[in-house]
């Protein structure tokens, strides 16, 4: 008999599941205004800062001509553009949950006879679908960028990708869950995805042909330091290292980062959700 009941909650445990993550999913793609920014923000990304840019990233210094890496700046910003794009959409997808709690349907799920925890991974699961889904759009500038994108390049991409979307989602709820207004979540969330996406070093490269004293020389030591603990730092130097080759860091920490970030993020989720 328990072993019934048991089966009896997982089952419904996986039904709740699957009808949150298809709520959210369809939410995503009857609102034009996400769909068109997910095409437009990679378009003006790669065609204007990164043709815009491109002259410069390689220059002389001092009558020598000096290659900080070996990449065009295209090629350089395109993984960091799959990076942007999953994070606005990630985060922002999370603003599904003020929305309920606004309008009382989140209300009404969570007295419904499953875990609350159902209902938490629905809705972090669709918004990770969302993001995912914009991220790939990223992809078929590919080519346009000079990015040679084998089917194991792909794999691999879209495994770290599911990583990032679903800790990126999981921001976004703990966000939601401590602010009331649609205004606020919008101000919030680009208060924390801009300066992290910046210092990031998805726009500029810290030279790797310096030690770590000469880069905190070079560069003002509070900017190494913030690139360095910012968890997006990896996944983007993790996306480099894929899709063009290049490791600023030991592209072993870009995984390991991205599933701590996963973890910490939705147990706070959870946390919060089991006080609603």
């Amino acid at each position: 008999m328990p072993e019934v009941v048991a089966l009896r909650t997982v089952g419904q445990s996986i039904v709740a599941v699957y009808a949150i993550w298809l709520r959210e999913l369809k939410r995503a793609l009857r609102d034009r205004g996400q769909l068109i920014g997910g095409v437009s923000r990679p378009l003006l990304w790669v065609l204007i800062l990164g043709i815009g840019l491109n002259p410069y990233f390689r220059g002389e210094v001092y009558g020598e001509v000096r290659f900080v890496v070996p990449y065009t700046y295209l090629q350089f910003i395109f993984p960091a553009v799959v990076a942007l794009n999953m994070m606005y959409t990630a985060v922002q997808s999370a603003i599904s949950v003020i929305w309920d709690r606004e309008f009382g349907f989140l209300r009404e799920v969570l007295v419904a006879p499953v875990p609350r925890g159902a209902v938490l991974l629905g809705k972090v699961f669709g918004g990770t679908t969302v993001a995912l889904f914009h991220g790939a759009l990223v992809l078929v500038l590919a080519r346009f960028a000079d990015v040679s994108l084998s089917p194991a390049k792909i794999v691999s991409g879209l495994g770290v990708m599911l990583l990032l979307g679903f800790a990126l989602t999981s921001v976004g709820v703990v966000i939601a869950n401590r602010l009331q207004s649609f205004q606020g979540f919008g101000v919030f969330a680009n208060l924390i995805i801009l300066p992290l996406y910046f210092l990031s070093s998805s726009i500029f490269p810290l030279d790797p042909a310096l030690t770590r004293a000469q880069t905190v020389v070079r560069y003002p030591e509070w900017l190494v330091h913030a690139i360095e603990f910012n968890p997006m730092t990896y996944a983007v130097d993790s996306l480099r290292g894929i899709f063009i080759g290049f490791n600023q860091f030991d592209p072993r920490i870009g995984p390991i980062v991205l599933a701590a970030m996963s973890v910490v993020f939705f147990a706070l989720a959870w946390r919060d959700f089991r006080r609603l």
